[in-house]
């Protein structure tokens, strides 16, 4: 872990760079060709395509319309299945505190920059403000800041390190993480019914509803004079178990990667944007599965959103679920913990598919 106890090189904040009136982005944000998000490069859908992530209205899985209820299990399977994304909306969250966390949170990247370092991150863990991932010398980086903290398990729960300013935000967090994991829970009891489990199977596999991880990264893009150039976050698939993410509903910017083609997820209005994550792909042995992801940028208006994500305990040996390993489905992944697995993404950064896939057997 020494490596991972700083950054290899001084920080840039990107919100400063936006906002000092630059009109070329620095080399080190620029991706190579293959990899900036043109027209040229990339076949893209955009939101206006009308092709979307599904959208499941998520109240119905508790209907006692037992048709309904099971047409609406059988969307969040295909989705799981098909995408590894798709949105839900009516999932109990009120409308309100989902608005007054973007607020809040916006609140917080517009204070001055000297407040702001006071949380200044390291990678030893990577909770505070931040403006990179990966520890690589000279790597190229991403147009993004962000805050990281933890929420869960309770011993790791430190509301000294969230930020004090504005003076709501450790009362929003603490309120809206609750929440979440609620509603955390209730999509893996229904991941496990979709996958023939016991109800509380995936639940047990994380470490019991008390000892999930649980983190929430908030991500600030600011505008980018040559958006064509960079990302936002580049290529990957979340190292975690899933991830629920409240997205800026007035600028589009994630694109879920669909065969070979990248799609822009058109956000619904007080709907999450849930996604499969690398360890719900090792215990269901790939039949639900993590599937790549990016953010673009926007010259014109920068983006806030909010990745809440639901993880394993760090310590446990997750491996694919023995009641889903057949003789013509063998076992695909070697046994991990949730530490040995992130320590890849913290060394080297977003990397497409690579992490969950060189887990697999010869």
């Amino acid at each position: 872990m020494d490596c991972l106890q700083s950054w290899p090189e001084p920080v840039v904040r990107v919100q400063s760079l936006s906002e000092s009136g630059i009109r070329q982005i620095p080399q080190r944000y620029v991706k190579p060709p293959s990899l900036r998000p043109s027209l040229k490069n990339n076949n893209i859908f955009t939101a206006q395509t009308e092709v979307n992530i599904p959208v499941i209205d998520f109240q119905n899985v508790f209907s006692d319309d037992q048709t309904l209820r099971l047409d609406t299990l059988k969307s969040i399977s295909l989705a799981c299945r098909n995408w590894g994304f798709f949105q839900i909306v009516n999932h109990g969250v009120r409308p309100q505190l989902l608005k007054s966390m973007r607020e809040v949170w916006r609140e917080f990247f517009n204070q001055p920059l000297e407040m702001k370092q006071e949380y200044a991150n390291s990678p030893a863990t990577y909770e505070g403000y931040g403006s990179r991932l990966g520890v690589e010398k000279g790597a190229k980086l991403d147009w993004s800041d962000y805050f990281f903290l933890h929420y869960m398990p309770v011993s790791l729960r430190n509301q000294s390190k969230w930020p004090a300013v504005p003076a709501s935000c450790r009362e929003l967090v603490a309120e809206y993480g609750s929440e979440v994991v609620s509603l955390g829970g209730k999509l893996m009891r229904v991941f496990s019914k979709n996958l023939g489990l016991e109800e509380d199977h995936l639940i047990k596999a994380f470490g019991g509803d008390d000892n999930v991880g649980a983190c929430l990264r908030v991500n600030f893009y600011p505008k980018c004079p040559q958006p064509d150039l960079t990302l936002g976050l580049s290529s990957h698939s979340d190292p975690g178990g899933m991830t629920i993410l409240l997205p800026d509903e007035n600028v589009a910017g994630l694109q879920v990667r669909r065969g070979d083609c990248w799609l822009t997820v058109k956000p619904i209005p007080n709907a999450f944007i849930i996604n499969i994550g690398d360890q719900i792909q090792v215990l269901s042995n790939a039949i639900y599965k993590s599937v790549e992801h990016r953010v673009i940028v926007n010259s014109d208006k920068d983006r806030v959103s909010l990745a809440f994500f639901y993880n394993p305990k760090s310590d446990l040996l997750i491996e694919p679920t023995k009641e889903l390993v057949t003789e013509d489905q063998p076992a695909l992944y070697q046994p991990m913990t949730f530490d040995e697995y992130r320590l890849y993404i913290r060394t080297k950064g977003p990397c497409g598919k690579q992490q969950v896939e060189s887990l697999k057997r010869s």
